[in-house]
């Protein structure tokens, strides 16, 4: 029965009808929670990415989605800059913390991260209102903001931010971690080991059926949001000039939008190149269906500090990955491990295509790891697994 765990709020920036990144993970942990007996509610911000295609609110709202009631919260939106993007945490966290006499008491509270300024209301909020909390990292912040060039390494704002992160890594009772990475982040800033839970992002469209790997063209896809981190531009740059991928027929699909869709258009000059923006979910489905390579992309000047949930998602529906990123890094580490595909140094864009023909050329090959890929997603990506590993961490607060 709902609510025989107790009350819990679950502060999340992101969350549908937001198609991509964070959005859909926090909704699959509320979803799974609430089966699992616990009262969620949720507080998060007017839907915003990765796009404004929702519109403007200006007042908070409730809302239901999927049988679970949800506080919005309005923000002023904006993203192209730094100082936008700075502007619209801002004003999240301003609207959190006139909002806190409204958003009620609870047991329990799970406060995911980014937004980072958020963790200022979270921490007045657990203390003011003496609750246990579980803080959710996402991304590492401000790690990231250094890495992304969005804050300057002596910046007061970086420094005040530091302060804020050690805070918020001493008042949360667990730290829910999603790779080993942030795990080794976090001790060489002296959390303690005890506090740290490694639970991986599920696959959120669910663990798909057995697929059989095409003998045709390559068909490589990219999904969910196209920012800085991502680095696409130059691999699609290099995936223009390879006359290899123009020899075997490759195409190249990217479905998504974000701040850098601009340099990624930019380097398109065939139709082995496709950009279709933000898809709908049949279309997705079709495309997921469809591919024959997965692409996740990271460049990796600076701190790794996120693990792209896509991944998982890709695993799950049995496909084969190419991983264009730090060979030293997260996701390198989880395709080689599982045997699910391939690494390309992402500091060489062209290694890319040369083992997109590298995978194609060998259909045995492709569907060996096509196989591990699923099956490593069945062990480790799961709805269930995740929801029993999050209540777990729960209950024993």
């Amino acid at each position: 029965m709902a609510g025989e765990r107790g009350r819990l709020q679950l502060w999340s920036y992101n969350y549908p009808p937001e198609p991509t990144g964070i959005a859909p993970v926090s909704a699959s942990l509320a979803g799974e929670l609430r089966e699992r007996g616990w009262d969620v509610q949720v507080v998060a911000a007017h839907p915003h990415y990765p796009e404004p295609r929702w519109g403007r609110r200006l007042r908070p709202y409730r809302e239901v989605r999927g049988g679970v009631p949800v506080l919005r919260l309005p923000l002023w939106v904006g993203r192209q800059s730094p100082s936008q993007r700075m502007r619209q945490e801002a004003t999240f966290t301003a609207a959190l913390m006139l909002s806190l006499p409204a958003i009620g008491h609870c047991d329990l509270m799970v406060v995911a991260s980014p937004s980072f300024p958020a963790l200022t209301a979270a921490l007045v909020n657990a203390r003011a209102r003496r609750l246990p909390w579980v803080l959710w990292l996402q991304d590492l912040l401000p790690d990231g903001a250094v890495s992304t060039g969005l804050l300057e390494e002596e910046s007061r704002v970086l420094r005040a931010s530091r302060r804020l992160e050690r805070l918020a890594y001493r008042s949360a009772q667990r730290i829910v971690v999603l790779s080993k990475s942030h795990a080794d982040n976090l001790r060489t800033k002296g959390v303690r080991a005890e506090k740290l839970e490694l639970i991986y992002n599920p696959a959120t469209r669910g663990i798909r059926g057995d697929r059989n790997a095409s003998t045709g063209s390559p068909r490589v896809l990219s999904m969910g949001n196209i920012g800085r981190t991502q680095g696409l531009a130059p691999l699609v740059a290099a995936f223009e000039r390879s006359g290899r991928m123009n020899e075997c027929g490759a195409q190249l699909v990217i479905t998504g939008t974000g701040v850098a869709m601009p340099n990624v258009a930019r380097e398109v000059r065939s139709d082995c190149v496709q950009l279709l923006g933000l898809v709908s979910d049949e279309r997705l489905e079709t495309e997921l269906r469809t591919a024959t390579i997965a692409l996740v992309s990271q460049s990796y000047d600076g701190a790794e500090f996120n693990l792209p949930s896509k991944l998982m998602n890709f695993m799950a529906y049995g496909l084969p990955i190419v991983a264009a990123v730090n060979p030293g890094g997260e996701v390198a580490r989880l395709v080689e491990e599982a045997g699910a595909g391939w690494v390309a140094d992402s500091s060489d864009p062209a290694a890319f295509p040369r083992v997109v023909v590298e995978a194609h050329a060998n259909p045995a090959e492709l569907r060996r790891r096509s196989l591990a890929s699923r099956a490593f997603a069945e062990r480790h990506f799961s709805l269930r697994a995740f929801g029993d590993s999050f209540d777990s961490v729960l209950r024993s607060l």
